[in-house]
């Protein structure tokens, strides 16, 4: 039992954690033998209360009950390491590393964010995090729950849905690369983790950018628990999420979560019997089974399904007063309101058997399969200008093994191998002024597009993509002092991809096949890298590390899903490379209530993928832009300026550069890289007004500051997004026995209209492509524990 829990603890016993039994033994009993040694705390005024946004139970859950306790994540040295759960919440335990760490421990750029924060901050889909960790950006091109994130700079400009991400999202270790596998995510959480800079060494699937882990909650043994909590908002929304907990035995015990919510559009749809754009329709659920049947051996299967069926998102098209006469910012007269439609299917088994006491093997198998569908509204007005409806199937499996090591002396590793298969089927279709009638005849049919070409044409692709990837990993550290560790790791890996039965042709308004323009083609790559991680870090006093690192990312090459027109479009991008140097610190003061993180960093950014729109014919190729450097920072501060109250801020800072690089005969040398805004800022407070035996109310509010960014390489003046701040927060009262609360909120609170995304389509089609970001939203929310 979590002591931060409502339900009383059972009293350690002595002989249970002596220092012989913190071996295998510590699966029962590892929170104890970490507090052991520890020394007291205070403890909170009543148990089940959290004090502010930190969130309290994330170190009870990762030391107790979770996989951050097991050799699964890591070794047992994670766990007889791991900090004692604070009340206050400062000390936060990680498994950025596969261990269980504290996160002033962890020698890389981290950030976590508790399950129980998310919750009250409202933050119910993964695009929300970008709002709350600096230097983390996305662009929502293809829709809400499906971002392409951007992290210090490294990102992604291809919009399409065959492609991965170089910042990698991961649930419960699973990697999830196609778009399809997104899905309903964001519920019973337990904590997120943000990982700045290349991955390889430690995670099964290497990228360029970083990593995002959402980490749910496992089953308790021994105990029932759970959670109910409804909530009401604007536009209509209305929502439901909770999990239960149950023990099956003493090694088996359950929980199932899930997830409900429905909101009407707040894109105003102002053609006459058309419905508004951007609402919301989901659910999702989780299954998971924790059977142990012994000290040394550990099992969680996960099985889950989410879906989503809301009515698709809204274009704003710009010039507005050619576009939008009489419109405004949140209205629209679009004639495509088809619901956008994904569905996700996964099944994780997780693994964990210690061999030795000093040795333990974890395996991670997983199958994913999802299918995501959408209309788009391309051109935003009621016209057919362009409309492109989308279609994304895919499957997966992957593999990965890791022998983690436990020695009593000064040298452990980590040695893994990763096998992932996933195959695609992508069909999209180019839709240009369907209902231009060119023959001069009565009626749209199908002889205009052959006469009108490409008026009144259907342009539409389709192919079949499996890539498959292989890997075997490692990441050592040594301690040469009590002070002083050394660290490194190596990755190779050997990459194949096929894309196979490529065909594009041009139908008619009815569907008749007018012309074939790309033939039946296929395209191979296999390529192989060595990459790795060198660095040390150096531990002042317990309170204070400094750390510095080199190493190199690798990003698979990509298939180009934009041809439409000529054989001449079908390209395989390179293979992405990073250079990557960090120099860190992580220090906390003043017994521990302030916490000040710092980084710095530089990055040689060789062969970024990149998607080239020709505004004139929308013709798209794919490319890679030979040479960027990329130069930041980040600091992040948590200040807990008294019992009552604490202060969050963190600053992002990035310098881009394109070193070498051509886009649609453009030399774009000088210019900066998409998505990579010059300053971030987030901050915000938790303030508590009233405790006492009564209940607890607190106060809590969260800025979000981004200064101007260009959403493509061209730098095009009138496309850049201007500096926006985003302003949000919460009133909470929670019950003084812990069991009841309930939460007034609010998200974008000053109704900022700012963009997500912009596309240059105004040569050609005579608009701008513009996604319009979230407004004000707000409402209430009441839960029970039980």
């Amino acid at each position: 039992m979590c002591p931060l829990t409502s339900r009383p603890t059972r009293p350690p016993k002595s002989d249970v954690c002596e220092k012989n039994l913190c071996g295998p033994k510590r699966r029962r009993c590892g929170r104890i033998c970490s507090r052991a040694s520890a020394p007291p705390t205070k403890q909170p005024k009543k148990q089940g209360r959290i004090s502010n946004d930190q969130d309290d139970r994330a170190p009870c859950g990762a030391l107790h009950g979770t996989a951050a306790t097991r050799r699964g994540v890591g070794s047992g040295a994670g766990a007889r390491n791991a900090p004692p759960a604070i009340a206050d919440g400062t000390d936060i335990v990680v498994t950025a590393q596969k261990r269980a760490e504290r996160l002033q421990d962890v020698p890389i750029a981290v950030s976590a964010l508790g399950g129980d924060a998310l919750e009250r901050q409202r933050v119910t889909q993964a695009d929300e995090l970008a709002g709350k960790i600096v230097n983390l950006q996305l662009t929502s091109t293809v829709g809400d729950n499906t971002p392409i994130f951007a992290l210090r700079g490294v990102s992604m400009s291809d919009y399409s849905l065959n492609q991965a991400s170089p910042v990698a999202t991961y649930y419960d270790e699973v990697y999830k690369g196609n778009f399809a596998f997104l899905g309903v995510a964001m519920y019973d959480l337990e904590r997120v983790e943000v990982l700045r800079g290349p991955q390889g060494t430690l995670y099964g699937k290497n990228t360029t950018g970083g990593a995002v882990n959402l980490i749910s909650r496992t089953p308790v043994l021994g105990d029932t628990e759970g959670y109910l909590n409804l909530g009401y908002g604007n536009y209509g929304r209305y929502e439901a999420n909770g999990a239960v907990s149950v023990p099956l035995g003493e090694t088996l015990a359950a929980r199932v979560a899930f997830t409900f919510a429905r909101a009407d559009g707040w894109f105003k749809n102002q053609l006459p019997g058309e419905p508004d754009l951007a609402g919301v329709r989901e659910y999702g659920i989780r299954g998971s089974l924790l059977f142990e049947p012994s000290d040394s051996a550990r099992f969680v299967l996960r099985a889950s399904t989410s879906y989503q069926n809301p009515r698709n998102y809204g274009i704003y098209a710009q010039p507005e007063a050619i576009n939008r006469p009489g419109l405004g910012r949140r209205e629209i007269e679009a004639n495509v309101t088809e619901r956008r439609r994904a569905r996700t299917w996964s099944v994780a088994l997780t693994g964990t058997v210690d061999i030795s006491d000093s040795l333990a093997i974890t395996s991670v198998t997983s199958w994913d399969k999802g299918r995501l569908s959408f209309y788009e509204d391309t051109d935003g007005t009621a016209s057919e200008t362009l409309e492109i409806p989308y279609l994304d199937r895919a499957s997966q499996f992957a593999q990965d093994l890791r022998l983690t090591s436990d020695f009593g002396g000064p040298f452990n590793f980590i040695l893994g191998a990763y096998f992932n298969r996933e195959k695609v089927y992508n069909e999209t279709t180019f839709e240009i002024a369907k209902d231009v009638d060119s023959d001069g005849l009565p009626g749209v049919t199908d002889a205009d597009c052959a006469i009108g070409f490409p008026l009144g044409c259907l342009f539409r692709n389709s192919f079949d993509q499996v890539k498959k990837s292989y890997a075997v990993y490692t990441d050592m550290s040594f301690e040469l002092t009590d002070a002083l560790t050394l660290r490194g790791g190596l990755r190779y890996t050997r990459d194949k991809g096929t894309q196979s039965d490529f065909e594009a042709n041009a139908f008619g308004p009815n569907e008749v096949l007018v012309m074939n323009l790309i033939p039946l083609s296929s395209l191979h790559y296999t390529t192989e890298n060595l990459s790795g991680k060198i660095g040390a870090d150096y531990k002042i006093n317990s309170d204070v590390m400094v750390y510095g690192n080199y190493s190199r990312g690798y990003r698979a090459p990509s298939f180009n899903a934009q041809a439409f027109f000529d054989p001449s479009e079908l390209s395989v991008a390179k293979a992405e490379k990073i250079d990557a140097f960090e120099l860190g610190v992580k220090s906390q003061f003043a017994d521990r209530r302030i916490t000040l993180n710092m980084a710095a960093f530089h990055y040689s950014y060789a062969n970024q993928q990149f998607i080239n729109v020709d505004p004139a014919t929308a013709a798209q190729t794919l490319l890679n832009i030979p040479r960027s450097r990329i130069l930041g920072g980040e600091a992040e501060l948590t200040a807990r300026a008294t019992d009552m109250l604490t202060l969050r801020a963190g600053v992002g800072i990035l310098d881009t550069k394109i070193k070498r690089g051509m886009v649609s005969g453009v030399d774009v040398s000088g210019n900066r890289l998409s998505n990579a805004p010059k300053l971030t800022f987030t901050g915000g407070f938790d303030a508590t007004v009233m405790d006492n035996d009564s209940g607890e109310i607190s106060l809590h509010g969260d800025i979000n500051y981004s200064s101007n960014q260009y959403f493509e390489v061209l730098n095009i003046p009138r496309l850049r997004q201007n500096k926006y701040v985003l302003l949000s927060g919460h009133i909470d009262w929670e019950s003084g026995d812990g069991r009841w609360t309930a939460s007034v909120w609010g998200k974008n609170l000053t109704n900022k209209f700012y963009f997500t995304s912009r596309v240059d389509l105004l040569a050609g089609f005579g608009f701008d492509y513009n996604h319009v970001g979230t407004p004000r939203t707000y409402g209430v929310t009441v839960g029970v524990k039980f």
